[in-house]
């Protein structure tokens, strides 16, 4: 099953981006053995004109779960989050889509289209920091489905 994070901006090289595909290197290894994967990463302009809900649902593959990071959101814990990723897999999901919001946060569009809303806390964080955290999280996933060590010490 394909996973994607859809976000508003473009990521410049930097740390928080060499963090991103390290992590997204580490899902798609452990990942290919469990029937997850590959991790994309779809963005679209932030400055572009327009409704920036329309552009991210137009990159939403069809028949994909909509998770939308928001605040409004609950949060679960690393072991959670992988039940439902896997159980996104073992229903016959061809893939899950996470959507990171612009400076904003999301519509209600895309928070009525969204299976489930999932807040990383109430506090403010960068995009680009969301990104990468979310990235480790769906590699924690992975390593809690496989069980290996990561989850237990990283």
């Amino acid at each position: 099953m394909k996973i994607a994070i859809l976000a508003v901006g473009r990521a410049k090289p930097g740390p928080e981006r060499t963090l991103f595909d390290d992590y997204r290197a580490r899902f798609d290894a452990i990942g290919r053995g469990l029937g997850l994967g590959p991790l994309d990463l779809i963005e679209i302009d932030a400055k572009r004109r327009g409704s920036e809900s329309d552009r991210l649902l137009e990159k939403l593959p069809e028949n994909w779960p909509l998770i939308a990071l928001d605040e409004r959101g609950k949060s679960m814990d690393s072991s959670a989050f992988s039940t439902l990723i896997c159980h996104q897999r073992d229903d016959g999901a061809p893939g899950i889509a996470f959507a990171i919001g612009g400076a904003d946060g999301h519509s209600p569009q895309i928070r009525q289209r969204a299976a489930r809303l999932l807040s990383f806390g109430s506090a403010t964080w960068p995009h680009m920091m969301v990104r990468t955290m979310l990235a480790e999280q769906v590699y924690r996933a992975a390593t809690i489905a496989a069980n290996h060590p990561y989850h237990r010490g990283g």
